[in-house]
């Protein structure tokens, strides 16, 4: 096996030669994305929804025309495979941790054209905000405006984020990490769109609250895995 260090550096030799990576290839089942879960230290329940990133993956495939692997993968933040992966999913409740080595790793990955897509699923508010800042401290979540295009690809959502879960009955907030001009980041807060793509009878959501939940998702996906494109602005 190949010694960690070295592989770093290989894919930090990569990211300096191309802006981009590309992040298609072929998964298992011929799939041309799949979908990271997280895997992080600290104590929270990483592993949360079980069913939400396969109904997302299954959502996004039958109404978007994508071709993602319904399996999710399961990454370490300082392992060289998250550069396989668009899209790397962080949710849980309670603690997160990044050594240095992981959020120097994690850095490289959203420089190199990686995204991370939060969901606060009660609890993790603070652990996250403290650990991203470790990644990015020159950066400050903001929260995004509700004509940003993340909320109007497929799916328009005039007013943000639909509010799934109730917990403290604040208003959900959709916050946004820019790097040179790239969102690098979203951050569901408040909102819990990943226990609303669980399976219907995980949480018993309205019908209406489960679509959108995925609506929403969907337009995450589009975003990313489409280029980031602007509906509004299209002719």
């Amino acid at each position: 096996m190949l010694n960690f260090d070295i592989m770093k550096r290989a894919f930090i030799l990569i990211l300096v030669s191309l802006p981009f990576l590309s992040f298609t290839g072929s998964y298992t089942g011929n799939y041309t994305y799949q979908i990271a879960r997280m895997k992080y230290k600290g104590g929270g329940n990483w592993y949360d929804g079980k069913t939400s990133l396969p109904n997302l993956a299954t959502f996004c495939n039958k109404n978007l025309s994508t071709n993602i692997n319904p399996e999710e993968a399961v990454v370490e933040p300082g392992s060289p495979e998250i550069f396989s992966y668009p899209v790397i999913h962080i949710t849980g409740n309670g603690n997160l941790l990044f050594t240095p080595e992981e959020a120097e790793n994690l850095r490289n990955y959203l420089i190199g054209g990686g995204f991370l897509e939060v969901n606060d699923s009660y609890g993790l508010d603070s652990a996250f905000k403290r650990e991203i800042k470790k990644v990015f401290p020159e950066l400050t979540l903001v929260e995004l405006p509700f004509n940003h295009p993340i909320y109007h690809q497929k799916y328009s959502f005039e007013h943000g984020l639909p509010k799934i879960h109730q917990h403290d009955g604040g208003r959900p907030i959709g916050y946004g990490l820019v790097y040179n001009g790239r969102l690098v980041c979203f951050y569901n807060y408040d909102a819990d769109l990943g226990d609303g793509w669980e399976d219907h009878e995980v949480y018993n959501d309205p019908p209406d609250l489960h679509e959108k939940a995925l609506e929403m998702g969907a337009n995450i996906m589009e975003y990313v895995l489409m280029g980031q494109v602007d509906n509004n602005k299209k002719s």
